[in-house]
This record gives C-alpha cells, sequence and structure tokens, in this order.
C-alpha cells in the first residue's frame, strides 16, 4: 500500500495479471469511483513482489485469502498491518490509509509535483491532493526561500 500509494480496497483487488513488470506498474481497475489508473511499480517492490510469488504461487488474485479463490479480507490486511507496526516498535496509531498518505507525502517532500501525485492517488480533483501539501514540512521549508534564491550580494540586499 506504501510503495504504490494503494487504497486496501485496491491492493485486495489486484491480480498477478495487474503487476506489469515491463512498464514497471501496476494497473489499478475499477479503484475508487470505479475509475482504472496505473501506479507506479518502483524496482524494490518489484523485487519484493517476485521473492514473494516465488515463495506463494498465487494464480489469479495477487494476495489471495481462504478460500484462495477470493482475496484476502480488509480485516486480515488490518491485523497484519498492526502486527507489522507492533514488531516496527512504532506507537503512534497506524492504519493501512496511513500508508497512503505517508506514500503522498514522501512524494512531495521528495519534490514530486502535485499534479503528478493526483494522476497516481487516483484523485478527480486536485484539491484533494492539495491536502497534503498542509503536512509536508519540506515544501512548506523551501517556499519562503525566493529572496535566497536570488544570486545579490549583500550590499545590494541592505539596499532591498
Amino acid at each position: 500500500m506504501y510503495a504504490a500509494g494503494l487504497r486496501i480496497s485496491e491492493v485486495l483487488a489486484l491480480r498477478v495479471s495487474d503487476v506489469d513488470s515491463e512498464r514497471m506498474v501496476i494497473r489499478v481497475q475499477q479503484g475508487k469511483g470505479k475509475k482504472d489508473r496505473y501506479a507506479v511499480l518502483s524496482p524494490t517492490l518489484l523485487c519484493q513482489l517476485r521473492e514473494y510469488w516465488r515463495i506463494s504461487k498465487p494464480k489469479s488474485w495477487l494476495f489471495p485469502g481462504k478460500p484462495t479463490d477470493r482475496p484476502l479480507s480488509p480485516s486480515s490486511v488490518q491485523r497484519i498491518s498492526r502486527k507489522a507496526c507492533l514488531r516496527a516498535g512504532l506507537t503512534k496509531p497506524i492504519t493501512t490509509h496511513t500508508m497512503r498518505h505517508c506514500f503522498a507525502t514522501h512524494l512531495l517532500e521528495a519534490g514530486t509535483n502535485l499534479r503528478t501525485i493526483q494522476l497516481l492517488l487516483g484523485h478527480a480533483n486536485l484539491g484533494t491532493t492539495a491536502v497534503y501539501l498542509h503536512v509536508a514540512t519540506n515544501a512548506l521549508q523551501s517556499s519562503g526561500q525566493a529572496l535566497d534564491l536570488l544570486d545579490i550580494t549583500a550590499k545590494d540586499r541592505i539596499a532591498t
């Protein structure tokens, strides 16, 4: 969920065939609002998915449940997520959706433009994506430095 910015429902709906390693994308079919889109597939995530596939050998669903002809349940993913947070020593409450928020915030802090993040998250409205501007500390820290970007001497600065 974090590596591709996916909603829990989108992860659970993934099929093995949705992972396109040639184009380095994940096809999200019928996401929120019944919209199709592509999510980013990083080389690290691809390696992890390949290792997972080598061990689990999923047939249709990327993350099958029990029985295997159905996807994993949301409650199972939430339980797994809680256990991982405890093992990592995280004390703040973290939900599966927190990972999506972190994905967007980290992209913004790394300099990814808001429109690209909007497309990756599948937001119809740019305003929905713009909420992350309030959270991203690097974006806030760099936004007030316009004067520092100019190449003027200290003497010129005193005159301004």
